[in-house]
This record gives C-alpha cells, sequence and structure tokens, in this order.
C-alpha cells in the first residue's frame, strides 16, 4: 500500500499491542494474575469518565483527560513499570519514559507524533487541571485495587501507610472528595491489617 500516513499509523498500533505484557505490581481483583498496563488504562478512562463530577476544577475538558490517562503509560513499552514505592527505581524513571517517548511516538505521522507527545508531557508534568485530575485518578485506581486484594502489592517491604498516604495525599487539593474517600480506604486497609502503620 502507498499510503504512508496509514502505514505509520498502522504500525504504531502494532507497536503499542505491547503494553498488554508490561505487568504492574497490583493483581487483578478475584484472581492472583498481575494486572497489565492496557488494563490500568482502560481503568482509568472509566475512572475519568465516572469521576470527573469530583475534579476540584469543575471546567475540566474530560475528553483531554481520558485520552491523557490513554496514553500516559505506552511509554511504558520500553522504559518497563516503575513500581512508585521502589526508590531506587525512580532515579531514573523520567530519563527511561523520555527516551522510549521519543521512539513511540516517532513512529506516527509528524502531526500525530506531537500531539501525543504533547498529551504525555502534559500529564508528567501535571500542571494543568487536566493533568492533575489524571494523576489523581492514576493514584487512586492501584489504591482500589489494593483495597480489594487485602493490600496484595503493600506486602512490599518499602510500602507503610505514611507512603501509601503521601502519595495519594496528592487528591487532597485536585479531588477533595476522593481524597476523604482514600484516606477512609488507607485507615480501613491499616485496622484490617492489609497496610503496616
Amino acid at each position: 500500500m502507498k499510503n504512508d500516513r496509514l502505514m505509520k499509523q498502522i504500525r504504531f498500533i502494532i507497536e503499542i499491542d505491547r503494553l498488554k505484557k508490561v505487568f504492574r505490581r497490583n493483581i487483578v481483583i478475584g484472581t492472583i494474575r498481575n494486572e497489565n498496563d492496557a488494563e490500568h488504562s482502560w481503568h482509568l478512562t472509566i475512572m475519568a469518565m465516572l469521576l470527573s463530577e469530583y475534579s476540584a476544577d469543575r471546567n475540566i475538558d474530560i475528553l483531554k483527560v481520558i485520552r491523557m490517562v490513554t496514553v500516559h503509560d505506552l511509554v511504558e513499552i520500553d522504559a518497563g513499570d516503575t513500581f512508585c514505592y521502589d526508590d531506587k527505581a525512580n532515579e531514573d524513571k523520567a530519563e527511561r519514559e523520555e527516551k522510549a517517548a521519543n521512539r513511540l511516538f516517532a513512529i506516527l505521522p509528524e502531526d500525530q507524533s506531537e500531539e501525543i507527545f504533547s498529551l504525555w508531557r502534559e500529564f508528567e508534568e501535571g500542571e494543568t487541571p487536566e493533568a492533575k485530575f489524571a494523576s489523581c485518578l492514576d493514584r487512586l485506581q492501584p489504591l482500589l485495587l489494593n483495597y480489594s486484594t487485602e493490600g496484595y502489592t503493600w506486602q512490599s517491604p518499602e510500602v507503610t501507610s505514611e507512603k501509601v498516604l503521601n502519595r495519594n495525599r496528592f487528591l487532597e487539593k485536585n479531588a477533595p472528595e476522593l481524597w476523604e474517600y482514600a484516606k477512609e480506604i488507607i485507615e480501613d486497609s491499616i485496622n484490617k491489617g492489609f497496610l503496616r502503620r
């Protein structure tokens, strides 16, 4: 086929199928199988649709949030998933992900490459209301999974209730009602022995 634009788009679509093979620390509720990045991104898109009313900024562009959470972890195809509580692995996370973004998004036609790169960058910088809300969802989703799996990921030695609270404190200003719910979950998890003090 001679349509170069279409061939680049198809190549990218095939390339990002690899996201289904990037596994996270969380397990899927009701299983012992690790969640993959594609499942995580899908879950965030549904959460964005359902929970947008809880954003501190009532005028967010929800479609932009959905687009952002859909693409935010594509870089993990090359960079891998970095456990948020692993300080050592987080030291070079930004560098690994930047390199991955440059390779992956360059597969696309230039206009779409710039668009997706811009969405990814906006999420990473976390300055816009949409990026802030997307980041809230990215923190809340693993919290929900951990709470529903008796703290599966929280059994790692480096995880404490203080670290979980600090990670999710971002919700306080950007999604206050979700923050209140997160605090309840964390406290209940401590009381149930899912999470160490």
